[in-house]
């Protein structure tokens, strides 16, 4: 029973509230465009980014952890962070490309997709701790995805 115990009381190297705050802001930034995208009554809204977002940031942070953990090891293990990056940014195009539909002459749920992609690169910006890169990205998205659907709207 101690041993189980004692499993979950392993120290990060990033600390509890790091972790925390990366997952969180990964939430809340992919969120922010969910959210935009579920009042529009688009397919993929609110839940499906948070959740992208959020499992972009676990990724990053489980990368980061198993790199602390092996740093200073002899073991011939060669950690790679671009992995990662590929790896999500596929995943989630995979999900993004079910969004698009070509039909009757017309394309549908584009944006849809890549906001998906989009809340995927939050997701790691946050994870990794790139504050600065994940809020300006989440603002200029929500301005490419509200205002220029507007002046396309007002155009038309």
């Amino acid at each position: 029973m101690n041993s189980i115990l004692a499993e979950f009381g392993n120290s990060t190297e990033l600390g509890l509230g790091t972790i925390v705050l990366r997952l969180l802001g990964a939430v809340i930034f992919s969120g922010l465009i969910g959210f935009e995208r579920e009042m529009r009554n688009r397919p993929a809204g609110l839940r499906t980014h948070m959740l992208v977002g959020l499992a972009a940031a676990a990724y990053c942070l489980i990368m980061l952890e198993m790199m602390a953990r092996m740093q200073g090891m002899s073991s011939g293990l060669a950690m790679d962070p671009l992995r990662l990056l590929e790896a999500v940014t596929s995943g989630v195009a995979f999900l993004a490309a079910g969004m698009i539909v070509f039909s009757q002459g017309s394309v549908r749920g584009l944006t849809t997709g890549t906001s998906l992609w989009l809340a995927a690169a939050l997701g790691l910006g946050a994870g990794f701790g790139f504050w600065l890169l994940a809020i300006l990205a989440t603002g200029l998205a929500l301005i490419i995805i509200r205002l220029i659907k507007i002046a396309e709207e007002a155009i038309e």
